[in-house]
């Protein structure tokens, strides 16, 4: 689907379905991100700084007292950082009865528990031009059916077409030493094929349980040299996850397991460890939360995408501020066991009144080698600063 296919149909929506029972909220934010370091490679931009706007918006529109609503959520970027996309997050039709309901169209689904890798969350694709981390989503076609009751939630899932990952242009930074080709596939059916997942959870006094499967194109694409181009390959795999959260007290214990194949031989991968909380830290009002977390992936790196968690361990600290500017601090560093490559992060935010929002992120890069996955954007350490208004 175009983009301009895409705003049309937002703009008929908005249109047709402007009433009382119609909700409209969404941001504009301005971003500007600092490059401290000259660009490893010929061709690279060398601005130090790059600034972007970005807008996002959810209309949602309510029929028969709940039973059926429309939701459309569009998100825009677009400035000088090599960051420019649209995309349609959410497109959907809900509809809800007593112990289950049915979603048909785009939207978003998020599995899991732990801090530094999302294992079992395998539905969307991420929006590698928004950010590096795997964070940000692109919308999924789907239809979707869900049931609810004592025995806790099951879901089926049904995906009618595959959204390949975007990837920065040559030259800009965060993209790499080479160019990024077009996209090939097992499946000859190729972004037509049907995907199909399914997953169960439920919490159990103070344990949260989920179980899934998937089987379909993989999210992850390997990354194939020919010639002096990568070519991003995507195969067929299948997927069975297990998510964990205990909470006790102060601690969340939390895990994610998997179990693939399709991407050479079998393997397991999981990640596990805690969140453990102080309150009234140090005598003040804030909250002190350290994280702890170890990844482990037996996957071939040779026939299967590359990964930065194959013997990791993840440490970090979460400052909660609990004052009226909701001020919070993320900061923490993934440890390469073997390779002692090392990715430091920052997160924070802070309201500005009512409607604005002032965050910090940075991302630093060190002590890679060899084939370690973050070689190739060591050069590209930022720091990024945004304010976001709210309507």
């Amino acid at each position: 689907m175009t983009r301009g296919t895409w705003f049309a149909l937002i703009a008929a929506f908005v249109a047709g379905q402007a009433g009382a029972q119609t909700s409209l909220s969404g941001s504009i934010a301005g971003e500007l991100r600092y490059f401290p370091q000259s660009p490893a490679f010929a061709g690279q931009s060398d601005e130090p700084l790059q600034f972007s706007t970005s807008f996002e918006a959810r209309i949602s529109h309510d029929l028969e007292n709940g039973n059926n609503r429309i939701v459309v959520s569009p998100f825009l970027r677009f400035g000088g950082d090599g960051r420019d996309h649209v995309d349609l997050r959410e497109a959907f039709w809900l509809h809800q009865r007593d112990g289950w309901s049915l979603t048909v169209g785009i939207d978003k689904v998020f599995w899991g528990v732990t801090e530094s890798r999302h294992l079992v969350n395998i539905i969307n694709q991420d929006d590698a031009l928004e950010d590096i981390d795997g964070e940000d989503k692109l919308g999924q076609p789907m239809v979707s059916l869900s049931f609810y009751g004592d025995f806790g939630a099951l879901s089926v899932y049904v995906l009618p077409w595959f959204r390949e990952r975007e990837f920065l242009d040559f030259g800009d930074r965060l993209a790499g030493p080479l160019p990024i080709g077009p996209a090939t596939y097992d499946s000859p059916d190729a972004r037509s094929h049907v995907d199909y997942a399914l997953r169960w959870s439920h919490s159990v006094g103070s344990v949260d349980v989920g179980l899934s499967y998937f089987n379909g194109t993989s999210r992850e694409p390997r990354m194939i040299a020919t010639g002096p181009t990568l070519v991003p390959h995507y195969d067929q795999i299948s997927q069975a996850g297990l998510d964990l959260q205990l909470t006790t007290g102060d601690w969340l214990w939390k895990l994610e397991a998997i179990r693939r194949n399709g991407h050479g031989p079998g393997f397991w991968a999981a990640t596990g460890g805690f969140e453990w909380t102080t309150p009234g830290f140090a005598g003040t009002g804030a909250d002190l939360g350290l994280i702890a977390e170890y990844s482990h992936d037996g996957r071939d790196p040779t026939l299967a995408p590359a990964t930065l968690y194959d013997d990791d361990l993840f440490l970090g600290a979460r400052l909660a501020l609990n004052d009226i500017s909701d001020t919070n601090l993320l900061a923490g560093a993934l440890l390469d066991r073997d390779t002692d490559a090392r990715v430091f992060l920052i997160e924070g935010q802070r309201r500005l009144g009512d409607d604005w929002l002032l965050s910090l992120e940075g991302r630093f890069f060190d002590g890679a080698t060899g084939s370690d996955p973050i070689l190739a954007i060591q050069n590209d350490d930022f720091l990024s600063i945004s304010l976001k208004r709210s309507f």
